[in-house]
């Protein structure tokens, strides 16, 4: 990220002081400290890793994430219940506090599983669950417990909603998201209701209505709280400046969103979708700088969304997020006269199993462009240009 800048160690160091909120040592003294965290000698004490995370414009747990936390998401290991037995206490209405936690771990799996798996799979699965859920309403139930499959119903029309505008059918998406917005106005959900204005910033993103985003983020905040996909409205609403060619815009959004994590606690699930985690933010601001030209920012970038999107084996645990930074390589690229490996990041992007459409092919429309605008009449680039021209049609 130093590099990126092109700062020298010394003026990394020096950045430092304009993000402390006190005087910081001598000039030499915090250079020796610079040189040992980049060897890794020693980690930073909290109190300077918040103002090295705020000096190369990321948030603290990206760049220095806590001690990998255990996440069990395994139904029968957690509750010793099977879905077929959760199911059968369901039609017994037998739903007390252990039926219930199943299938608070069951949904919270479904929403895990969403990075991953493919996505007409998926929203069978979902929708299987989510009439199970309103077919519970119909049971003698306690306040609490209505209450609460209402919510988890709520978070289960949300993911619908996000596999259904992934596969492309916007019409049903957008039917969807009003039903999630309803459920979480009936119970009082934050989360739900921010993340249905989200996806509407998102729909407007992808569709070229950049006014609508803006309009959709700012119904967003007020409504999400201290929900963490305040953060992720905000994002949307970067991507909208950066697209609106509004870079003083974008950056004070990047800057509120990055403040907004940084004051979150670290999420419990990193692999739930409807979590925002501390990674993700470095994700957001990749694609900002793509669109913009800063090209050695995006590319750091798009190496650590890459690797950290990558287990050892690896093995992809959010294959959408490596997709987009695989573009943005490919676009990096085809500025710097390279369109062989441009192609090649690009067919590779588009080559996976599990992608969302119509955020896929907003992407890519940054790398068509370079590749029309500097390779026309290059036969790589015109079959991969034909190749995006076929995804935009089915998106």
């Amino acid at each position: 990220m130093r590099e990126a800048r092109g700062w020298s160690q010394l003026e990394a160091a020096e950045a430092m002081r304009q993000h402390a909120g006190k005087e910081l040592p001598d000039t030499n003294h915090l250079l020796r400290r610079w040189k040992s965290w980049e060897l890794g000698e020693n980690k930073p004490s909290g109190f300077y890793t918040r103002i090295i995370a705020s000096t190369l414009g990321t948030v603290t747990d990206s760049l220095f994430p806590p001690e990998q936390r255990s996440n069990d998401v395994e139904l029968l290991n957690a509750t010793g219940m099977n879905t077929l037995e959760i199911v059968s206490r369901l039609h017994a209405s037998d739903v007390n506090e252990a039926t219930l936690e199943a299938v608070r771990i069951t949904v919270d799996k479904l929403c895990s599983d969403y990075s991953r798996l493919p996505a007409q799979g998926l929203i069978v699965e979902c929708r299987q669950w989510l009439r199970r859920l309103v077919e519970m309403q119909e049971q003698r139930l306690s306040f609490s417990q209505r209450r609460e499959t209402l919510e988890l119903a709520g978070w289960l029309t949300l993911l619908v909603g996000c596999l259904e505008y992934d596969l492309g059918d916007q019409r049903s998406a957008e039917a969807t998201r009003r039903s999630a917005l309803s459920l979480g106005q009936e119970v009082g959900s934050s989360g739900i209701i921010g993340w249905a204005h989200e996806m509407r910033a998102w729909f407007s993103l992808t569709s070229g209505d950049y006014r609508g985003v803006i309009a959709a983020t700012e119904a967003g905040r007020e409504a999400a709280g201290n929900h963490s996909v305040a953060v992720q409205i905000i994002a949307q609403e970067a991507k909208a400046w950066a697209r609106m060619g509004r870079r003083e815009e974008m950056e004070k959004s990047l800057e509120w969103g990055r403040l907004t994590l940084e004051g979150m606690s670290y999420p419990t699930n990193v692999e739930n979708h409807f979590v925002v985690d501390p990674s993700k933010y470095d994700f957001y601001v990749m694609d900002c700088y793509r669109h913009i030209g800063e090209n050695r920012l995006a590319q750091e970038l798009s190496d650590e969304v890459i690797r950290v999107s990558t287990d050892f084996n690896g093995y992809e645990r959010w294959p959408m997020r490596v997709a987009e930074a695989q573009i943005t390589l490919g676009v990096v690229a085809a500025r710097e006269g390279d369109v062989e490996e441009a192609v090649a990041y690009g067919r590779r992007a588009i080559a996976g199993d599990r992608k969302s459409l119509p955020s896929l092919a907003m992407v890519s429309q940054d790398l068509a462009q370079v590749l029309s605008e500097h390779y026309e009449g290059n036969a790589e680039a015109d079959s991969y240009l034909e190749q995006l021209r076929e995804l935009r049609q089915s998106s």
